[in-house]
């Protein structure tokens, strides 16, 4: 398969490497920085099994270059996916999928709304990485996964393609007839976990450990199951046993917002906690520990906040 990621940081390198690595065809989207050191040195992964490989790898900033292709993987910060979205145009053919895998739950339909609904797919990215430097990509989840599926929960020739030939390539893939479920589920644990973990600068372990942190992180996650369903999804049983069992992750992991936070860098924070505040308000479900998480995270929604005292106005 053919296959574009707009979006080579941390998440799109560790799929777009390995993808590159198993023979599949593969086109970074990218810019800045990185871009300049994937053309000029190619893709440096890392992984956690402690193997190492370095490859040469097709990067552009111009998806006109590239043209229509198989698979469009969105792996942007959820605050780019809408000019992510208008870029990805000219790769999108008559059979083109197009499949985010970045956190949140909205990403199928802010796509469908500017590439079309017909090529959109819902994917639950199960990987993680981050970018230490340009061009370099360091493994920080133990899987290298997604979960995908129609949105209308059919098992289609085009999800059979996918689930055949991916693994083929070293990405586990699990289709789905409830995406949109497993969607919410990604969602429910990941809002329980990445606050408490960016606010208090931790790792994942001690958090569950302590009984009023565990205690926290519960009721962040009842608070988005109830709002699951009040819109109807099919939630997988099991969200709190992964959140605080030590299931998913392991003890030391961190959340990508810890490395926004901690690098300085802007925070998902709209897509996330956001969403569950709005949607709590349309839906009249209370949210208070959510709205706790937004409003403390607020200050650094941009980055390092400015402390330096405003000058008194004459």
């Amino acid at each position: 398969m053919k296959h574009a990621l707009i979006g080579a940081g941390g998440l799109g390198g560790i799929y777009g490497g390995v993808l590159a690595r198993g023979g599949e065809d593969v086109t970074f989207i990218a810019r800045g920085a990185n871009l300049e050191a994937l053309q000029a040195k190619g893709l440096a992964v890392r992984l956690m099994n402690g193997e190492s490989f370095q490859m040469a790898v097709r990067a552009t900033d111009d998806p006109r270059q590239v043209g229509a292709v198989d698979i469009i993987w969105f792996c942007v910060k959820t605050y780019d996916l809408d000019e992510a979205a208008r870029l990805a145009g000219p790769l999108v053919g008559p059979n083109t999928v197009a499949l985010p895998v970045q956190n949140g739950i909205d990403a199928p339909d802010r796509i469908a709304a500017v590439l079309g609904a017909d090529c959109v797919l819902g994917g639950a990215g199960r990987a993680g990485g981050t970018l230490e430097a340009p061009g370099v990509v360091v493994q920080k989840n133990p899987r290298i996964r997604i979960d995908f599926g129609e949105l209308n929960g059919e098992i289609t020739p085009r999800v059979q393609a996918i689930a055949q030939t991916l693994p083929q390539a070293g990405v586990a893939a699990e289709p789905s007839t409830n995406i949109r479920g497993i969607l919410w589920d990604k969602f429910t644990s990941f809002c329980g976990q990445t606050a408490v973990c960016a606010i208090t600068r931790l790792p994942l372990g001690p958090l569950r450990a302590c009984p009023e942190t565990r205690e926290l992180i519960l009721g962040i996650i009842a608070e988005v199951k109830a709002l699951a369903r009040a819109k109807g999804i099919d939630l997988p049983p099991g969200a709190e046993e992964r959140a605080v069992g030590g299931t998913s992750l392991p003890w030391s992991a961190h959340p990508s917002m810890y490395f926004d936070i901690t690098e300085g860098k802007r925070l998902e924070l709209e897509a996330i906690y956001g969403t569950v505040v709005r949607l709590g308000r349309e839906l009249g479900v209370p949210t208070p520990l959510s709205f706790a998480m937004y409003a403390l995270l607020m200050p650094f929604v941009d980055g390092v906040p400015d402390v330096t005292e405003p000058a008194a106005q004459n």
